[in-house]
């Protein structure tokens, strides 16, 4: 009777161990959902953020501080398709400890930051320039939207993670050259 007593115990545990997983990846699942669907966001963008916020540690490590943009957002308005175009970001420490930069990412290979590397004194500001390639941007663009990218800076802050943003209206430049037509494929000739 002990070892059938056991063996319905353990089996029991197995499986409300499994359900509670189950349960936990549908909540994740119905949150990351319901948020994406609240903040009207394309799966890109959701994709994005999600990314980012892999790479970003949940609490930060020592004491934390606070950081003040004079911006987040800089739309480069129209450019061409092609341009290397830069804007820097300005912000302050307006904490009372170090700020301190662990991580800067951009969203895209096209998008690339460059943040300060030593720490930041309570009340000294920094800069964060942020260079946009805008190659190929003109083909996948929507007619009217901006191409939008982001950047993910984690700090000693609370919250930890702070977004960039950057816009563009990439157009196809006109005197590009025009790709080459194709040739029609050479047909074979059976021989008999």
């Amino acid at each position: 009777m002990k070892v059938f007593n056991l063996l319905l115990g353990a089996m029991l545990l197995g499986v409300f161990a499994l359900t509670s997983c189950q349960s936990d990846k549908v909540d994740s699942t119905t949150e990351n959902a319901e948020a994406a669907v609240s903040a009207k966001k394309t799966n890109a963008e959701v994709k994005e953020v999600a990314s980012a916020k892999k790479d970003e540690p949940a609490v930060p490590a020592g004491p934390t501080t606070s950081i003040e943009f004079d911006d987040v957002t800089y739309d480069f308005g129209t450019i061409m398709d092609g341009d290397k175009v830069r804007h820097t970001f300005k912000f302050k420490n307006t904490g009372s400890e170090p700020l301190i930069i662990s991580n800067c990412k951009g969203s895209c290979g096209c998008t690339v930051p460059q943040c300060p590397k030593d720490p930041i004194a309570p009340g000294d500001g920094g800069e964060i320039t942020v260079e946009y390639n805008s190659r190929g941007k003109s083909k996948g663009q929507a007619e009217g939207k901006p191409d939008q990218k982001f950047v993910n800076v984690v700090a000693n802050t609370q919250p930890s993670s702070t977004r960039l943003t950057i816009k563009a209206n990439v157009k196809a430049d006109p005197n590009a050259p025009k790709p080459a037509a194709k040739k029609p494929a050479a047909k074979e000739v059976e021989s008999k």
